[in-house]
């Protein structure tokens, strides 16, 4: 009986040994995780932004003349040729200013000639009068006439002379008033021509302010204008995006892109980037009050017709900024960050092993624990399973893609990396058990 006691002792003695050394070397049950193996993949990097479609050519019609409309031939949606008549201000106003002009101006020219007539009257008589006081000049020195008659010849001469530079000085006075006329005659027909407005160019009728009978009104300085018809030429489609300021330097001019329109929900559509904003985008009304993301406009002209697009439809465009062909890459699920720990040479120090803690290894140094030369710092990197356990390598990271990371450094081909669940990963420490329980594959 003595016997089976001390037995009995010594078993539960070696129990106890059993879960003491369990709980000092921190024996842990594996992790499950997924996992998926490092290959070459091709990776797209794209830039979403959203935006409206417009025309690359929008034509605001307004009114340069005030007046009332009389005549108004289109409607909201009609196509026009450049050159068709659209619409006419009532002219009676002007074309009263252009008849008074033109009888002006006759008024004038008729005056001009009456003036030049008298021109040749003065030199006639200038004619006249030089060849008079030859005689009497003659007649003075044979004294055969007085010294008043020649004095009398002489102010004959200088009166006509004087009457003739008048009479020119008048006509290069109504010269230029005729000019005058003249100007004032084509303004007057300038402006009437105003009242009768066509098409700049070859579109669509996208908006029509105006109804014949109303008053169309030409703009202030501190009255807006009357914007009477605004015409779209769909020919050139471009779809103008707002880019947040985070993705606009990757964005260049002749990137291609996909625009999705939110009206056309089973098409999609090719374009180029053709614009790109220096400036962001100034948030208006009450916006411009409150703290808003810095966005830059970007301009996709698209490729092709699309007849039954509209200025203004919203859409949704995915512009690629890079691309490449056959990298390492690794899922995003798969990367985290950690605070690790390096020397003077940049070379990563090695925490040292401690049985005792959960997942394998001490915890990073902390600021007063750190050596010289060393420093801390977060690194991105992917968790490797090696031999049933986790190691964190760095890696240094391109492209981002829709579901892939590309990594230029650090790993290789068939390195099996962690890339769940989600909060196992953000948890994993270096060194910890794990069991594969199923492979991604990634597409």
């Amino acid at each position: 009986m003595r016997k089976k006691v001390l037995i009995a002792l010594g078993i539960i003695a070696v129990g106890a040994a059993v879960v003491a050394a369990n709980l000092w070397f921190g024996v842990e049950s594996a992790l499950a995780v997924t996992a998926e193996a490092v290959k070459a993949r091709d990776l797209e990097a794209i830039v979403s932004a959203s935006g409206k479609i417009q025309p690359k050519r929008l034509v605001n019609i307004s009114a340069d003349m005030s007046g009332r409309v009389v005549d108004l031939a289109v409607n909201e949606g009609d196509r026009v040729k450049k050159g068709q008549f659209l619409l006419q201000i009532d002219p009676r106003s002007l074309r009263t200013r252009v008849d008074s002009g033109s009888a002006s101006l006759d008024a004038a020219e008729a005056s001009l000639e009456q003036l030049r007539q008298t021109i040749q009257t003065a030199r006639v008589q200038l004619d006249q009068a030089q060849r008079t006081l030859t005689r009497q000049q003659d007649l003075w020195q044979q004294q055969l006439t007085t010294r008043e008659a020649l004095d009398r010849t002489e102010s004959d001469v200088r009166v006509a002379d004087s009457a003739l530079k008048e009479r020119e000085k008048q006509v290069n006075a109504q010269e230029a008033r005729i000019a005058q006329e003249r100007a004032g005659l084509e303004n007057a027909r300038y402006d009437l021509s105003k009242v009768r407005l066509e098409a700049p160019i070859d579109g669509i009728v996208t908006r029509r302010n105006i109804q014949e009978g109303e008053t169309a009104v030409v703009g202030t300085m501190n009255n807006a204008g009357t914007t009477l018809l605004t015409l779209a030429d769909m020919a050139v489609i471009q779809a103008e995006v707002e880019v947040d300021e985070t993705n606009i330097p990757n964005v260049a001019v002749g990137q291609r892109a996909t625009i999705a329109i939110d009206a056309l929900p089973d098409k999609t559509f090719t374009g180029r980037v053709t614009e790109i904003g220096n400036s962001p985008i100034q948030a208006t009304g009450a916006a411009a009050g409150s703290r808003q993301a810095t966005n830059f406009k970007v301009v996709v002209v698209i490729e092709g017709d699309i007849p039954e697009v509209r200025p203004g439809f919203t859409c949704t465009a995915d512009i690629t900024t890079a691309t490449r062909q056959s990298v390492m890459a690794v899922p995003i699920p798969a990367v985290a960050v950690r605070e690790l720990v390096y020397d003077a040479n940049g070379q990563i120090v090695k925490a040292p092993t401690d049985r005792r803690r959960r997942g394998g290894v001490a915890p990073v140094a902390s600021a007063a624990e750190l050596k010289p030369g060393e420093t801390r710092k977060e690194t991105e990197g992917v968790f490797v399973v090696r031999n049933g356990k986790v190691e964190f390598v760095p890696i240094k990271m391109g492209i981002a893609g829709d579901r892939y990371f590309e990594v230029t450094a650090g790993l290789q081909p068939g390195d099996e990396v962690v890339t769940g669940p989600y909060n196992s990963v953000r948890n994993l420490r270096e060194g910890a058990a794990v069991k594969v329980e199923t492979s991604a594959e990634g597409r």
